[in-house]
C-alpha cells in the first residue's frame, strides 16, 4: 500500500448534515479542557439569537481549526479579494457571554 493510500481518511456525511446550517453569529467560550463554539442565527430586528449548532473541541483540535481557517481565508482572499471585516468591530454586541476559563 502506498503512503498516500495509507493516510487517507474516509469521511461520511448524512444528507441532513450535508444541507448545512446557516449561522451569522458565533459565540466562543473555553475551559481548561475544551473550546465550545455555538453557531447561532440572529434575525434582523430581533434581540434574540437561536443557537443552531454547538461544536465542542479539545484545545489541540481548536488550534488546528484556527490554522486551517486562517489558511482557507488567505486562499479565498487571494482568489476573490480582501474580505471587509468592518474595521474589526463585531457586528453584534448584545451581551453575549465572554470567553471564560
Amino acid at each position: 500500500m502506498e503512503n498516500n493510500q495509507k493516510n487517507q481518511l474516509n469521511i461520511e456525511i448524512s444528507d441532513e448534515v450535508a444541507q448545512g446550517t446557516y449561522s451569522n453569529l458565533a459565540i466562543i467560550t473555553h475551559s481548561p479542557n475544551e473550546f465550545i463554539v455555538d453557531f447561532a442565527q440572529l434575525m434582523p430586528g430581533t434581540p434574540k439569537a437561536k443557537v443552531r449548532s454547538r461544536v465542542i473541541m479539545n484545545p489541540l483540535n481548536a488550534k488546528r481549526l484556527y490554522k486551517a481557517l486562517a489558511d482557507n481565508i488567505a486562499k479565498y482572499e487571494q482568489q476573490f479579494g480582501t474580505i471587509n471585516d468592518g474595521g474589526g468591530i463585531a457586528p453584534f454586541n448584545m451581551g453575549v457571554p465572554t470567553a471564560q476559563a
